[in-house]
């Protein structure tokens, strides 16, 4: 990434996915984006077009042509004009067929002509290197391009059109002023004046670290927004979890037999349940075996279990006697860190309802379905979707999604809890100065006003080729 940070040569890439398709769109970028473009476009009369002559934000049909004069493609070129595009250069978007031998030849011909291969994320870089957003907006476009469902599209959408990024200017301007006083005070060390009132300052501290911890603990759902809610299916042999994994997926994903122990490693598949993105994981059957591969797979159940955000315990009830199933809930719960335990009695189709209430009484909570009959099932995505109900989320609401914003916030909570415990002690202002500056760094690396060049190409290095 380093190599390239202050280059101002002219890239190109291709912006749509890789392979065949009805269309592919090239992209340039840099200020020999025209030119270039010129020596290889042409009217259909293959008379040269003076783009750089043209409106911005305007469409040119026409033809690209090789060193020969033979005709690759009819194409429709859009031009946009510096400062007003994605990366504030000069930006030319050539959409033609999407034969990937047309793709290539086009990409080949502009590279002759002066152009370099875009390496991962370098139009965006641009985009922050010219000031057209944050680095935390940046990173959002990634985020909105791998969007998977309506609540991830959300979060990726509001940050990048700022709303993070406006929350911690505002919790870095407000700290500033009050830095920039303690700072002022070392000036005067010998007149022991002191500029900033400690009583305001604490005050503030407190308003800012409320604000931290909020923005931290988002990131728990942001998380499950970003990447899917893991959802494990965990159980006894034959309790029908490869059968409700099916059931909920709508299609034969599991193999699904009455021998036990069929399953010997975790099965995982996604499903979007009313805008949320849940990953299933069906896991082995869970029971005292001698086959060494199949206690392999139930040493995976009790592994899934402690990483997944929701747990659901599926038995038989037609099989299983209730001191067997209290037992075992709270066998699964000594294996729970901060999930949620759904407990699903499956099968119910060879119960009646009263046998049902009878055989399972005193236990709370149970969700009764039949996977193979398909009952209830929808009973079960709605107890899903309430647990993690992301609906609620405001348009305005900031939600943390990224493991470096936290990283970044983390440090800057122990930075203002020193400052806090400084005041409580009414330490000396430089000591005061030191933990305030440490804060504000790390508040300016979300957003990128201190950035190195390590980390810049770690960020955009993430990207995909042609963004």
């Amino acid at each position: 990434m380093s190599s390239y940070l202050l280059n101002n040569d002219t890239i190109a890439a291709l912006a749509t996915p890789h392979g065949s398709g009805a269309i592919a769109v090239i992209r340039l970028s840099g200020n020999k984006a025209f030119s270039i473009s010129e020596t290889v476009f042409k009217s259909k009369q293959l008379k040269p077009k003076l783009l750089q002559l043209k409106n911005s934000h305007t469409a040119h049909f026409g033809v690209i042509v090789n060193q020969n004069n033979q005709i690759i493609d009819e194409v429709l070129i859009t031009i946009f004009k510096a400062p007003n595009t994605y990366t504030g250069e000069d930006v030319i978007e050539i959409s033609c067929h999407g034969s990937t031998y047309i793709q290539q030849q086009i990409l080949q011909l502009l590279y002759a002509q002066g152009a370099r291969p875009a390496q991962a994320g370098e139009f965006t870089l641009r985009a922050f290197l010219n000031g057209k957003f944050d680095l935390s907006q940046a990173e959002a476009v990634a985020d909105l391009i791998a969007s998977h469902s309506a609540s991830s599209h959300q979060v990726a959408m509001q940050q990048m059109r700022g709303g993070f990024s406006h929350q911690i200017v505002l919790l870095r301007e407000n700290l500033l002023n009050f830095a920039s006083l303690i700072e002022l005070e070392l000036d005067f060390s010998e007149e022991d004046v002191e500029f900033a009132n400690r009583k305001e300052l604490n005050q503030l501290v407190q308003t800012i670290l409320q604000s931290i911890r909020k923005l931290i603990h988002s990131f728990e759902i942001g998380n499950v927004i970003k990447n899917g809610v893991p959802v494990a299916i965990v159980g006894k042999p034959n309790a029908g979890k490869s059968t409700l994994l099916n059931m909920l997926l709508e299609d034969e994903r599991a193999i699904v037999s009455e021998i036990p122990g069929t399953t010997r490693d975790t099965i995982e598949d996604q499903l979007i349940i009313n805008g949320i993105l849940f990953r299933f994981i069906d896991t082995a059957g869970i029971r005292n075996t001698t086959d060494v591969i199949e206690q392999i797979g139930v040493n995976k159940a009790f592994d899934v279990i402690k990483k997944s955000a929701i747990v659901i315990y599926l038995f038989d009830v037609a099989s299983i006697e209730k001191n067997i199933l209290q037992q075992d809930i709270l066998k699964i719960k000594e294996h729970l860190k901060n999930a949620h335990l759904l407990v699903v009695g499956n099968k119910i189709d060879e119960l009646s309802k009263d046998e049902l209430l009878h055989k399972f009484s005193g236990i709370d909570n149970i969700i009764y379905i039949s996977a193979k009959q398909n009952q209830h099932i929808d009973t079960l995505k709605n107890n899903l979707t309430q647990l993690f109900n992301t609906s609620t989320i405001q348009a305005t609401e900031t939600v943390v999604t990224n493991s470096r914003h936290v990283d970044s916030l983390l440090k800057a909570q122990q930075s203002l809890e020193k400052v806090n415990e400084g005041l409580k002690q009414n330490i000396q202002s430089d000591f005061l100065a030191l933990d305030i500056r440490y804060a504000l760094e790390a508040l300016s690396e979300i957003t990128g006003n201190v950035s190195s060049e390590d980390l810049l190409g770690n960020i955009f290095g993430k990207f995909c080729i042609g963004k």
